[in-house]
């Protein structure tokens, strides 16, 4: 079997970052994949599972509820490696094009402070492994690291 596209990035170079993953056409639309990659693989420790399902409840409340990306907003969830997201718009981007909009979705999980969205058993299927503090912590992170002066070496993949 061939290889998946995810699967030739050399993720030994990979820094934290935003990076445009694949676009596929879905009938006349495209769809565009971003890696949201929030730690370094191989080199920093992973993301918990706690952490990562509060970061994924609240960015998934904030994208799907804001006025310009809501309804763009294709999909927003984990990687299985714990190291970072996927997100999918509907439409044709740049990694460029989405700062803005991950500063702002950083910041509000950074300054959340109140019940996490469907952080409830009717709600949810996993409602007790959540880390708030945490979320908030990497969300600080991230934008301090990464997003605040983000330069191409952490929006174009490495060769």
């Amino acid at each position: 079997m061939e290889k998946i596209t995810s699967f030739t990035i050399n993720h030994l170079k990979l820094l934290p970052g935003i990076y445009v993953s694949r676009r596929d056409a879905v009938g006349a639309e495209t769809v565009t994949t971003f890696d949201i990659r929030m730690t370094r693989p191989n080199y920093e420790p992973v993301m918990n599972t706690a952490e990562i399902h509060t970061i994924e409840h609240l960015a998934a409340t904030f994208l799907r509820n804001h006025p310009q990306f809501g309804a763009k907003t294709v999909y927003f969830g984990p990687m299985g490696c714990r190291t970072g997201f996927y997100l999918l718009l509907n439409g044709d981007y740049e990694s460029r094009d989405i700062v803005p909009l991950m500063k702002e979705m950083f910041t509000f999980i950074r300054d959340f402070n109140d019940e996490v969205p469907g952080a409830c058993a009717r709600d949810c299927g996993n409602f007790r492994d959540m880390n708030l503090p945490m979320a908030n912590y990497l969300a600080d992170k991230f934008l301090k690291e990464v997003l605040e002066n983000i330069g191409s070496e952490r929006l174009i993949y490495p060769e």
